[in-house]
């Protein structure tokens, strides 16, 4: 599932009321989780913190924007944090499954939105910025709220959308999209403030101020400090004491965490520590983080360790988790830390056991059905190939094998999940069409109005099954290599993933012919059957061969 964040900063920080009002226009868009209020009484500003599926996420942003526009008279705004608008800045951060180009698309099509129909001049920065010289937010918001009535004057500072001209009311709005920051801290067996400064000097991206061989500052010929850069990019970190925990920490902002992964820059500062008799105990991570970067740390030991990477996606973050000591101050939350599982619905199909989704199964609603079973049948497909590749990975007789298996381990992972999710893609799918079955129609612009909705949830409902296809080549593709190559005590294992991927594609396959018969659009039909016969000719005789194979090495 695409998840989207979105940060925007409010110029009210003492008025409750104003907030709660923001607040709940987010949470009035289903699909969009507020996950944090962050209020500022000096800064006279707060921080709001929500993600979701992009679309809900746009319109939640757009809500809030219009709120603060209505609520916030910027004119009679006093605070220490610089400003230029009633909602200052709202940068959209790709967080799973979207990339960052995708995001500036949506902060396009968010800041057209606020700037026609709210009136509001809109810039572009960071990713999204339209100018070289707009990329940097100092640059945009120079002069902040007070220099605006100029700028509108100015020919170079026509905005990217809204009009030329100064609203007092609302200020301008910067809104970009930017990468996910992740802000860390890692924990020293020191209360010396100083020691933790020295190590943040060498990793940070600045680095720390050059100095001759007498000690004495270098400076250029303007007479700046020369700085020699640190050993990370996109990391920002400064050595504190904190009381509470009574010790010293290196606290670090990264803002490109695929760049620089925490992991990576806590390997190097126990390295560094370690040569200046400083003892990492272990980290903290403040707020929240994406699970992508915890996969990428869980993986990197695991390897590092000789260890297979394929196993279950919690496995590998516990072991990020154990790796890093993130539970050195307090116990680590994953369902409170990691984005993606703060977010996820606690009514899942996927949660229930056994015995208890064979109940639902069985029982007289309509929801879950064969869809889901396809699904269902696509997961044990991967998880088996996962199964044949770890039994494969490290055992004698099969070095030469090694490398692949692993590869083929964490591919089973993948497609294991991708089919997880599907199971309740397509049980949503089938309760959208309910709902647009039960939309008002007595009139005949309500008639159109449903008929849209029905014949959208519609081939939603098909396309889910599609995809379940789609992922099932993908495993059948995997049975197969993992057929021939893995460990022979486990070959039966191999072929039964191969039967499985082969049913999950002939049951979603009668899932979309079920649901054709509702749709209207004959290029969809066209495109969709097209698509569909020919991956379930080609699965089929795959699995057939590989099913053949099988048997004859039993």
């Amino acid at each position: 599932m695409k998840i989207v964040e979105c940060v925007p900063n409010f110029s009210e920080g003492r008025d409750q009321k104003i907030l709660d009002q923001i607040a709940a226009e987010i949470r009035s868009i289903k699909g969009t989780t507020l996950l944090d209020i962050d209020p500022g009484a000096d800064t006279n500003r707060t921080v709001f913190t929500f993600v979701g599926e992009p679309e809900a996420v746009l319109e939640s942003a757009f809500l809030a924007i219009r709120k603060a526009a209505e609520l916030i008279d910027m004119s009679k705004h006093q605070g220490a944090h610089p400003r230029m608008g009633a909602t200052d800045v709202c940068p959209l951060i790709p967080v799973s499954d979207i990339t960052m180009e995708e995001c500036v698309e949506l902060a396009g099509k968010l800041g057209k939105r606020v700037g026609e129909e709210l009136g509001i001049p809109v810039y572009l920065y960071e990713y999204a910025a339209s100018k070289p010289e707009w990329k940097n937010l100092a640059n945009v918001r120079k002069g902040e709220y007070e220099a605006l009535p100029d700028k509108m004057k100015d020919p170079a500072w026509k905005p990217d959308f809204g009009p030329h001209q100064f609203n007092a009311k609302a200020g301008a709005t910067a809104i970009s999209a930017r990468e996910f920051l992740i802000a860390y801290n890692i924990n020293l067996n020191t209360r010396d403030k100083k020691k933790a400064h020295d190590l943040a000097l060498l990793i940070r991206e600045t680095g720390k101020v050059k100095r001759d061989s007498k000690g004495k500052i270098v400076r250029d010929d303007e007479g700046n400090k020369v700085y020699e850069p640190g050993l990370f990019t996109h990391c920002k970190a400064v050595g504190w004491y904190i009381d509470e925990y009574d010790r010293a920490q290196i606290s670090i902002n990264l803002t490109n965490y695929k760049v620089t992964p925490p992991h990576l820059v806590l390997e190097k500062v126990r390295e560094l520590a370690t040569e200046s008799g400083i003892n990492v105990t272990g980290s903290e991570l403040v707020g929240l983080i994406p699970k992508e970067a915890l996969l990428m740390a869980g993986k990197y030991y695991l390897r590092r360790m000789g260890e297979s990477a394929g196993i279950p996606e919690i496995k590998i973050i516990q072991t990020a988790i154990q790796s890093m000591g993130l539970s050195d101050l307090g116990p680590f939350e994953i369902n409170k830390k990691i984005i993606e599982y703060s977010i996820s619905s606690r009514d899942r199909l996927i949660d229930l056991s056994l015995v208890e989704f064979a109940d639902e199964l069985s029982s007289d609603s309509p929801a879950p059905g064969g869809g889901s079973v396809a699904a269902l049948c696509g997961t044990l497909s991967g998880a088996l190939s996962a199964m044949v590749a770890n039994l494969t990975f490290g055992k004698a007789g099969y070095e030469k094998n090694w490398d692949i298996s692993a590869q083929l381990a964490e591919k089973g992972q993948r497609i294991k999940e991708q089919f997880l999710a599907a199971i309740d893609q397509d049980t949503r799918a089938f309760y959208a069409m309910m709902e647009a079955l039960r939309l008002p129609k007595k009139t005949d612009e309500e008639k159109k109005i449903q008929e849209a909705a029905l014949q959208q949830a519609t081939q939603k409902a098909i396309l889910v099954p599609l995809e379940t296809m789609k992922l099932a080549w993908q495993a059948m593709e995997l049975a197969e290599k993992i057929a021939t190559i893995g460990n022979i005590n486990a070959l039966s294992d191999a072929g039964v993933a191969a039967i499985t991927a082969d049913s999950a594609a002939r049951s979603a396959y009668l899932n979309i012919k079920i649901n054709m018969s509702g749709i209207t659009d004959e290029s969809f039909k066209f495109k969709v059957l097209t698509q569909a016969d020919e991956l379930l000719e080609k699965i089929h005789n795959l699995a057939v061969k590989i099913e053949k194979n099988v048997k004859s090495k039993l």
